[in-house]
């Protein structure tokens, strides 16, 4: 067999196992058991875990792009843009992208870790031995802690960026707070409001998903954990842009 055959039926099966898990996860929502207890611990640690460093990223990056746009908008005298700038920035791509990143790294890798550790020391076995569902168990609570803790994220991300770069604003380039919040205000349409609050859901599916399917399909002792945290930090990364850039172009056609 030639190394591209090889390679493209590999491929092809990661991705028949990942929608049979998808698929799974789907049937678990609407039946019981339920693990309750579970689904909030890790709501818990997707959402609350992930505040500090989503903050710093959101704090710095309005900073830094309220200094960048005011020395371009300087060129135009068009100092009292900023605001309107850095609002639409953040709303529409930056946040949720940003967060997104953020969460792959360390969502995704701890999710991948955890799972492909308990794959490799067979506590997954163990648990369908005792007849207990591993997806309902395990992979469900990951799956919906993603899928609203993300955009709860990114609302706060966005926020602390408007903050962060209102400061700049007025400390550096000077400009009366009233002005710059007035542009941020008129930077705001409706539809980049959805915008920003659409795409996150997609987002954390696609990065908790990928953490699951790859923690569970781990193989080849600690050597293999290693191994699948990273290819689960790599394939989120990838993901969250290409989904991104998916999910856009969706909204854009519909929307504007």
């Amino acid at each position: 067999m030639s190394p591209v055959l090889g390679w493209t039926k590999s491929a092809l099966l990661e991705v028949q196992e990942y929608v049979l898990m998808v698929g799974k996860v789907g049937r678990a929502c609407v039946t019981r058991p339920f693990y309750f207890r579970d689904m909030i611990e890790q709501f818990e640690s997707i959402g609350v875990g992930s505040l500090t460093v989503v903050l710093l990223t959101g704090m710095f990056t309005g900073m830094v792009l309220a200094l960048q746009s005011g020395i371009t908008l300087d060129k135009f005298g068009a100092r009292s843009m900023v605001g309107q700038l850095v609002s639409a920035s953040m709303v529409k791509e930056l946040g949720p992208v940003l967060t997104g990143l953020i969460v792959a790294g360390r969502v995704g890798s701890g999710i991948a870790a955890e799972l492909g550790s308990m794959m490799v020391t067979e506590q997954i076995a163990a648990l369908r031995a005792l007849g207990t569902d591993p997806i309902r168990k395990l992979v469900l609570p990951r799956l919906l802690a993603g899928l609203f803790m993300v955009p709860v994220l990114t609302v706060v991300s966005c926020g602390i960026g408007m903050v962060g770069a209102w400061i700049v604003t007025i400390t550096q380039l000077k400009v009366p707070s009233s002005v710059y919040w007035n542009s941020v205000v008129a930077g705001l349409y409706i539809q980049d409001v959805w915008m920003g609050l659409i795409k996150p859901f997609f987002i954390g599916f696609t990065i908790t998903s990928i953490g699951c399917h790859v923690g569970m399909r781990t193989y080849g002792g600690t050597q293999g954990v290693g191994r699948a945290t990273t290819n689960a930090v790599v394939a989120a990364s990838v993901a969250v842009i290409a989904v991104d850039f998916l999910v856009t172009k969706l909204l854009i056609a519909m929307m504007y």
